[in-house]
């Protein structure tokens, strides 16, 4: 680490990846911190500095002990064990620690006592809830929302007349011919496990997704103004159903309150959507297949006078970044919705929605939030 680049670090303070310490003699209070910054997106412990950002320095006996203290807590108080990477540096003829940890690969990490932290801000909270825990699973690839068994459900949860058309149009034979029970079929397919089913199935083919996970909608507001907080709107909307249905409503509900303009028409033509369909397409379709399913929250679709907004649960995944997505390289999240959802609604599933839609509409701006996981279209109205 360059001088320079420490100087900015302590003249801005401590924040969510970075953390300051004036010295450390407890590897159960490191290790803490350790798991915090694996189990998040990394950072920095920059030890013989105080909490102010003030260098304190370090004697020459401590930095031998800092940095076997460092290897033996990565090792034997962290599981799983983890690999920092220390540097001594000189600044202002003092001697400081600076201790580099990447963001983990097998979450989620805890320390010896079993205990999972996560950063919150400057500093660490426990993580207790089962539902952050999944999604720290779902980071490291163990486990996807979408192959979950829904608990209660059963074969009679499916639309059969709507799961039949689509069995027997992907599949080139009646359904009656297979000789295989509904649910027997349904485990073939990845669609259910034991006698329920799981989440993907559930938004595929259910009759009423909602009845099991209240959450899984779309809430469409046209508000009148640019305030979110305002309590005045033009029409709203609680979009339920499956997939299929949710964006075709959803896409209805975008038609019915976007401007339509001539653009040089004649004048008793119906003109064209401000914000081509096919960019309002490829958005909503995005914010269903790639949201995080283990977040109980809905997608929001809002519009506002100024802007549209479509606010999907979950931050990017796998350390995707906005300039990834934008150059078309993607992340499935969600495996077997995916798979499927490519033959019911418009989605490609080869990471292109997002370039062709700044190709058709340039005024897109997106925000990936990932303290508050969530991510974040804005398409600006003209």
């Amino acid at each position: 680490m360059e001088i320079t680049e420490l100087d900015e670090i302590l003249g801005k303070g401590e924040d969510g990846r970075h953390q300051f310490k004036s010295n450390i003699t407890n590897a159960e209070s490191l290790a803490g911190e350790m798991v915090a910054f694996a189990n998040s997106k990394g950072g920095i412990i920059i030890i013989g500095v105080d909490d102010t950002g003030k260098v304190i320095g370090l004697t020459s006996k401590d930095i031998q002990r800092l940095n076997q203290l460092i290897a033996n807590t990565a090792t034997n108080n962290v599981k799983n064990p983890i690999n920092p990477v220390t540097e001594n540096i000189k600044i202002k003829d003092k001697v400081i620690i600076v201790v580099h940890i990447s963001e983990g690969t097998d979450k989620p990490y805890m320390d010896n006592n079993g205990i999972i932290w996560v950063k919150c801000g400057s500093d660490k909270r426990r993580v207790t809830s089962k539902e952050e825990i999944r999604r720290m699973f779902q980071d490291s690839d163990l486990v996807h929302a979408d192959e979950l068994p829904v608990h209660g459900t059963t074969e009679n949860d499916i639309d059969f007349k709507y799961f039949r058309s689509f069995y027997e149009r992907e599949y080139e034979q009646k359904f009656e011919d297979t000789g295989i029970p509904l649910i027997q079929l349904l485990r073939n397919m990845n669609l259910a496990k034991g006698y329920e089913l799981n989440l993907a199935c559930l938004l595929l083919f259910g009759r009423i997704p909602q009845k099991y996970k209240p959450s899984l909608i779309i809430k469409a507001v046209n508000f009148a103004g640019n305030d979110p907080a305002g309590i005045q709107y033009r029409d709203n909307i609680d979009i339920t159903g499956n997939i299929k249905s949710q964006f075709e409503s959803s896409l209805a509900f975008m038609k019915k309150n976007l401007r339509y303009t001539q653009q040089g028409r004649n004048f008793n033509s119906l003109g064209e959507l401000e914000i081509p369909k096919l960019v309002l397409e490829e958005l909503i379709v995005n914010a269903i297949i790639h949201r995080n399913y283990f977040i109980s929250s809905p997608i929001k679709l809002f519009i506002f006078d100024n802007r549209v907004e479509i606010i999907s649960p979950g931050s990017l995944p796998n350390n995707l970044t906005i300039e990834n997505i934008k150059n078309g390289i993607s992340v499935i999240r969600n495996d077997i919705l995916t798979s499927f959802s490519t033959k019911e609604i418009p989605y490609r599933g080869i990471g292109t929605g997002i370039r062709r839609a700044l190709k058709y509409y340039a005024d897109i701006e997106f925000k990936n939030d990932i303290e508050g996981e969530l991510f974040t279209v804005t398409i600006c109205r003209h």
